[in-house]
């Protein structure tokens, strides 16, 4: 097939004029030859880039087990007798309304509200401590999280857990991505960095099975609350083994260690070419005194609104009302299931098959591309949901809760294309995508605020989906389906592909786009607007060459 390459004209090479001096005094190439450095990139993945991979990549279990215990447990005859007596005593006419209640969907949200603080808090402790030391934090406050929800007494010490948990959270989706993007080679980038959704889904998954099998004990909520200290002493005391991302060394004034440790990450002493690349971009960004400031100027508009948008159409489609509440969904609607065990069985079902479209999403991510998984997924996601909203409208009795078992299957079967597609596309690609599209100097503010427009829009999501689900009902599935249809026009006609380009070179793919190349432009003329080491580049499906 033939492929279509990215070429500079040359009055965007003349207008391109980036820093050449790198932080330790080394020369590095001329102006504009960045994106020849790129082309003599060295180096292999190696043992230990992905045993560091690995190690970093449990912060995303933290989030997944937190995801998929939370619904489960919210199902426990045992927990909600304790906590939330009014939702057991509760006789609805409406099987939508069964578990409406918002306590507890505050003891849902209420940790999602935590780590939106936190993703615009640890931006800033990642600029200063490096991505290592904010990993160290996250599986502290999470592990103190899981031991005072597991020992919780009250509703009070229940919802100051949950603060807790978020608080880790917080600070684990924040620096985990940027040093997956960071550490990983180039061409590898996507493989390496989905490992964070996959053992997201893995988390979900672990927690489902444990919910499946504590749900009968009287005190099953609590240790399946407790587990979650697991994966975050896993990655704690993990990340202390860990060197720091080559670039936030630099940026932190470690170059030497910085050259080292890409050194060991590449299996090669033949770095000079990324290394230079890494120095001139932290150097350009050492001149910018207000880099948040600068996130929100008009020639990183196309980032800061893949920073909002991505995030956000991630949780409005409607994957967290299932991941969140699916024993009670499954329970509300009857589906062909029976009682608590039914609805919990259903859910591993589900997380199971998340996680096998997971695995999908890792081995096709730098085959295919982003974009193409995106689209792909956020087709099938809005067909699922409107099939799903048609049969609830038709087949099933509000009164009792229950269809015809064909009708019950199928609104299974579609949740389940539903939670496929997610999770070769929008799952991993929501968090993947934000972590590789800015400049260095805005990568950390403009991950942190991904991680607060994620967590908010969760929040939302976990605090009002129980409620829509009564008032709506089936409704709420069309309105997810709507906001599946706006993200795919949005990938469509909005985002460019960045498979295979290197971090540092970003700039140049926003600056060639049909729409948001005029913000990268001075007005009136064909150059473009540059704070860093942007590169005269062609870029052929992941192939670089030089003009």
């Amino acid at each position: 097939m033939a492929m279509k390459q990215y070429t500079m004209t040359s009055d965007e090479k003349s207008a391109v004029v980036p820093h050449h001096n790198t932080s330790d005094g080394r020369s590095a190439l001329n102006p504009g030859d960045a994106s020849a450095r790129a082309g003599d990139y060295e180096g292999r993945v190696t043992l230990k880039v992905v045993v560091a991979c690995l190690i970093a990549a449990t912060g995303g279990m933290l989030f997944g087990y937190d995801l998929g215990v939370t619904g489960g447990v919210s199902s426990f005859p045992s927990f909600l007798n304790k906590f939330f007596p009014e939702v057991l005593a509760g006789k609805s006419k409406n099987a939508y309304c069964t578990y409406n209640s918002q306590k507890l969907q505050i003891f849902t949200s209420s940790y999602f509200l935590a780590g939106a603080v936190a993703g615009l808090v640890s931006h800033l402790l990642n600029a200063r401590l490096g991505r290592k030391w904010c990993m160290v934090i996250a599986g502290c406050w999470f592990t103190i999280g899981a031991i005072v929800n597991c020992a919780a007494q009250d509703l009070a010490m229940l919802y100051l857990g949950r603060i807790l948990l978020g608080f880790g959270v917080g600070f684990a989706n924040q620096s985990v991505p940027l040093y997956l993007s960071e550490i990983a080679p180039p061409r590898w980038r996507g493989t390496l960095n989905l490992l964070f959704q996959c053992f997201c889904i893995f988390g979900i998954l672990a927690a489902a099975c444990i919910n499946y099998g504590t749900v009968r004990s009287h005190w099953g909520w609590r240790l399946s609350l407790g587990l979650a200290a697991v994966p975050a002493v896993v990655l704690g005391v993990g990340a202390l083994f860990l060197p720091d991302s080559p670039n936030s060394l630099v940026f932190r004034g470690k170059v030497e260690q910085a050259r080292k440790v890409l050194e060991g990450y590449r299996g090669t002493t033949h770095v000079d070419a990324e290394f230079a690349d890494i120095c001139d971009a932290v150097a350009a960004t050492q001149r910018i005194k207000h880099k948040t400031r600068l996130l929100f100027s008009r020639k990183h508009a196309p980032q800061l609104t893949a920073a909002i948008l991505i995030p956000a159409f991630q949780q409005l489609n409607g994957i967290n009302s299932i991941t969140f509440y699916a024993p009670q969904l499954f329970a509300s609607i009857g589906a062909g299931l029976t009682g608590t065990y039914g609805a919990l069985l259903s859910s591993v079902v589900i997380d199971a098959i998340e996680m096998a479209g997971t695995f999908i999403g890792l081995g096709t991510v730098d085959k295919f591309g982003r974009k193409a998984l995106l689209i792909q997924g956020g087709i099938q996601m809005t067909i699922c949901q409107i099939v799903t909203a048609v049969i609830l409208a038709t087949k099933m009795d509000k009164s009792t809760g229950t269809m015809p078992a064909p009708a019950g299957k199928a609104v299974l079967a579609f949740i389940c294309l539903f939670v496929a597609g997610f999770s070769w596309s929008w799952g991993p690609l929501g968090w993947l995508v934000p972590s590789e599209v800015h400049t260095i100097e805005t990568r950390s503010p403009a991950q942190g605020i991904t991680v607060c427009i994620n967590f908010l829009a969760s929040f939302l999501v976990g605090q009002v989906y129980l409620t829509m689900l009564c008032k709506m009902e089936w409704g709420t599935y069309l309105f997810f389906a709507f906001w599946a249809a706006v993200m795919t026009l949005y990938v469509i006609f909005f985002l460019p592909e960045t498979k295979g380009v290197p971090l540092e070179e970003m700039q140049v793919l926003w600056a060639r786009h049909w729409f948001w190349g005029n913000f990268l432009r001075n007005k009136g003329q064909n150059q473009i607007v540059n704070s860093g080491a942007v590169t005269n580049a062609t870029y052929d499906e992941g192939v670089k060459t030089v003009e």
